[in-house]
């Protein structure tokens, strides 16, 4: 018996220091404030004039409002990474979408995107993990999260998850502070038939036509200029936590 409350007390003492260890860290996250209205102006004038030689004319336009999300992206990978230590700290280069535009397909030829945005996840952009998304465009700017047209195996995965533990999923969503800021995954990205690898009679069925474990928020330009973006922006990412929790459980434990 001595030695159980020995093992108990150390046991104790571990996970204290582990909690004053991570709240420390919450405290000690750096916020920027980004120049959002040098970024908004020069996005609205590239939707104006989308080509190249307006583009080249006023390409230090481009590359200072390039460097102010840049810079906010890279304080909220280290920030994020603080709240959720799954995201291992992406690199910046592994995170953010060019602005050049693929135009070999479709009728669009415009050579430029007339936005500015970064995947913040395990592995970067290119992952199948999940992630933050930050999407910077006048009037149409958002904060998304969650998992976008991962690959089949990680889908199943992820399905899986949803399939024996619906209501846990459903009590996340139905959270009201939650639902005062997202979308409860909605129609998007949705199948009109249910995946055949699941009973049909399955009563959250719904949940399983998910091609997209997304959730998002559209930010008004106002408050990305606002000068307090950042601390908003963490504050939503807190809120994410239980979601994002979900999800990186059933990828981790395939």
């Amino acid at each position: 018996m001595k030695q159980l409350s020995r093992d108990l007390k150390r046991m104790t003492e571990h996970l204290s220091a582990i909690s004053v260890k991570f709240v420390k860290s919450l405290l000690t996250i750096k916020c920027i404030e980004m120049d959002a209205t040098l970024v908004l102006d020069f996005l609205n004038q590239l939707k104006t004039n989308n080509n190249r030689e307006w583009f080249q004319e006023n390409k230090k336009w481009y590359e200072a409002a390039k460097k102010e999300v840049e810079t906010f992206v890279t304080e909220m990978i280290t920030s994020i990474s603080a709240i959720d230590p799954t995201l291992q700290t992406p690199a910046l280069k592994d995170c953010m979408f060019r602005i050049f535009r693929d135009v070999h397909f479709g009728a669009d030829k415009s050579p430029y995107k007339t936005n500015f945005g970064a995947f913040i996840a395990r592995g970067g952009r290119k992952s199948n993990f999940p992630g933050y998304y930050f999407h910077f465009e006048p009037g149409q700017s958002m904060l998304a999260a969650g998992v976008y047209q991962p690959q089949p195996d990680t889908l199943k995965l992820l399905r899986d998850e949803v399939y024996f533990h619906a209501p846990e999923l459903k009590e996340i969503l139905a959270k009201p502070s939650f639902k005062k800021h997202f979308d409860a995954l909605g129609d998007f990205d949705k199948m009109k038939k249910a995946p055949k690898d699941y009973p049909a009679d399955f009563p959250d069925i719904e949940l399983l036509k998910y091609r997209s474990y997304i959730v998002s928020k559209n930010m008004e330009d106002k408050e990305i200029t606002s000068g307090n973006y950042d601390k908003l922006a963490l504050g939503l990412v807190r809120e994410l936590q239980p979601f994002m929790a979900f999800l990186n459980r059933a990828i981790s434990n395939g």
